[in-house]
């Protein structure tokens, strides 16, 4: 075993780092972010080693983890790996039928819970769950139900494990830890059908950090980086993990709501983001541009060109600019670009790796125009997250990357991507025969999208099992147009409606402050934003826009006909999974009045 296996990975790093700082975490009580340095890291894990002991957790085991990002999820993780325990994040948003799920399929009899939400919503579950045994719970603020008798609080957790009187054992188990360990299991949020457990081995995770070095030469352990995605979710765990690794500093964001605040006042390097955070970035840079007039306009628009010409006609495919080009943008580099890192809190930025979705290719040339190295890649939980991303240079707008190293990436029956490596999943946990579906017969990784490779750059086309066919027999991908015409400034949400349809139609839900203010300027009256949204005027400004953005796209795949909702798509009735994709079978069932009337005659 090495000394960089989580089972020891901070602890390693502790004598190596010491009093340096390892996470940092805001109290939400002072403002004040507060520094956890290696050291206490180290010593509060092995405490959390020695209490899992004294609650005779046994090796190999699932522990669950129930909550939004915290510095206990830490201490629990790698706590858990020194006893070789598996840890199961749960999305914060999970729903009980989604908890119970996973605790009985898991067997689960110890699970961590965050807050009041998440306690509340174990505590439910707790008599449909054999094997739940103890919640475990990290705020202490939590008020307990009055027929609990069995929960405790993290700080009691902790206590049981302050004298290291199980060290030995714990030692004993560290010792047979291996790259063969089951690591995690991850639980798809599964936009059809019951969730399915990935299963990630240590080896995956060892891999993806020697292939991730190699790829991310600029990272050091001098870069901060901001937690802001879920946990739960492959692409911040894994990154979270990779940062630990490479002593990088991990300041956890706890209310994903509050990202534009806690950004400002870190002021990160690095910070894995989905593209929407940068779609609402282009979408205020529009919004302002909008509203600018004279000189002023003409700058911000001459700012994005000459950065266009600079970095991506130029720097981007390794040559040097123009000498006018060239000073200009140095000129617009201490005005316009400063200031609008300096706005969004990323003045200090290393890189930005960005996955989750597509991203358009507008906001990935707005991003690199004004300096921002955003990295996009592309990965699933399977392939314990990356298998492309952006080089630092010669990448390729509307591709998602260069090839990781070693991992094998070829393109199979229908275009499907399909890949081997050391970083893909052994398959899914207690599922035989949903394994056997994704695998080939000679062993490739079915990923169920659809693309094509040049040279070593990979290019995503669509979602396989998301392709609809019209009842005229011609086949839409919903996903290309979603991402096309999500990033207007008008538009929030996009669900495209077309399988066994005459044509293609789209239920949007509006950023509704923007067209509020258009409302505002055009002196349109309304009662109430169904009013607004009904408004013929408003109904012709989303027309065009729809319009102008989908020229590129065939007749047959353009929008036709679509309706403006006065509510957001949510979670709650189940249209969202916990990682904001849009669950279509939901869409289709709650909205099928609307669906309707779009197609009648």
């Amino acid at each position: 075993m090495n000394n960089y296996h989580l089972s020891v990975l901070v602890h390693t790093q502790a004598e190596k780092y010491g009093e340096k700082v390892a996470l940092r975490y805001r109290d939400y009580q002072t403002s004040q972010w507060i520094p956890i340095t290696w050291n206490q890291l180290s010593d509060t894990t092995r405490k959390a080693a020695n209490a899992f002991v004294k609650l005779g957790v046994n090796e190999e085991e699932n522990i669950g983890v129930f909550a939004q990002n915290m510095p206990e999820w830490f201490y629990v993780d790698f706590g858990a790996f020194a006893n070789r325990l598996v840890p199961i994040p749960f999305y914060a948003t999970s729903s009980a039928a989604q908890a119970q799920y996973i605790i009985n399929d898991a067997q689960i009899r110890y699970l961590f819970v965050g807050e009041q939400y998440q306690y509340n919503t174990a505590f439910g579950v707790f008599g449909f769950c054999q094997s739940l045994k103890q919640l475990i719970i990290f705020d202490r603020s939590v008020k307990k139900d009055p027929r609990d008798v069995t929960s405790i609080y993290f700080d009691e957790f902790i206590a049981m494990g302050a004298d290291f009187s199980e060290q030995k054992v714990v030692d004993d188990r560290t010792s047979r830890a291996s790259n063969d360990d089951l690591a995690n299991i991850l639980y798809t949020s599964g936009t059809t059908g019951e969730p399915k457990g990935v299963m990630l081995h240590h080896f995956n995770y060892d891999e993806a950090f020697r292939i991730h070095k190699i790829r991310l030469a600029t990272m050091t352990d001098q870069d901060v980086s901001m937690n802001f995605l879920p946990l739960t979710h492959v692409f911040e765990k894994t990154w979270c993990y990779f940062c630990l690794y490479m002593g990088t500093e991990v300041c956890i964001n706890l209310k994903p709501i509050d990202i534009q605040t806690t950004i400002k006042e870190i002021r990160p390097t690095l910070m894995c983001s989905v593209p929407r955070f940068w779609e609402k970035v282009y979408a205020g840079v529009q919004e302002k541009i909008a509203e600018t007039k004279g000189i002023k306009k003409a700058l911000m628009l001459d700012a994005l060109r000459v950065g266009k010409i600079h970095n991506l006609d130029y720097l981007r495919v390794g040559k040097t600019p123009p000498p006018m080009i060239r000073m200009k943008y140095k000129f617009y580099e201490r005005t316009v670009y400063s200031l609008l890192k300096k706005t969004i809190g990323i003045e200090n930025g290393n890189f930005f790796p960005t996955a989750g979705a597509a991203v358009p290719d507008e906001i990935c040339t707005f991003v690199h125009s004004v300096g921002i190295n955003m990295m996009v890649g592309y990965g699933l939980t399977e392939s314990t997250a990356t298998v492309s991303c952006f080089p630092y240079t010669g990448f390729e707008i509307g591709s998602v990357g260069k090839i990781m190293p070693d991992v094998q990436v070829k393109i199979g029956e229908n275009n499907e991507i399909l890949l081997k490596g050391k970083t893909i999943t052994k398959g899914y946990y207690k599922k035989p025969e949903a394994t056997a579906e994704v695998f080939t017969e000679d062993g490739w990784f079915k990923t169920g999208d659809a693309g094509y490779i040049k040279g070593d750059t990979l290019y995503l086309t669509e979602r396989i099992k998301d392709l609809f066919k019209t009842s005229n027999g011609k086949y839409i991908s919903p996903q290309a147009l979603e991402t096309k015409i999500a990033i207007d400034r008008y538009i929030d949400q996009i669900a495209i409606i077309a399988d066994e349809r005459k044509f293609v139609s789209a239920l949007i839900v509006p950023i509704y402050p923007n067209v509020e203010s258009y409302a505002k300027a055009n002196g349109i009256a309304y009662t109430d934003m169904n009013d607004l949204l009904q408004n013929p005027k408003i109904i012709e400004l989303f027309k065009t826009r729809i319009g102008t953005l989908q020229q590129q796209f065939a007749p047959y795949e353009q929008i036709k006909r679509f309706t403006l909702l006065s509510e957001p798509f949510s979670m709650e009735r189940g249209e969202l999974t916990n990682t904001l994709k849009i669950k279509r079978a939901a869409i289709a069932k709650n909205y099928k009045e609307q669906i309707d009337k779009m197609y009648e005659e």
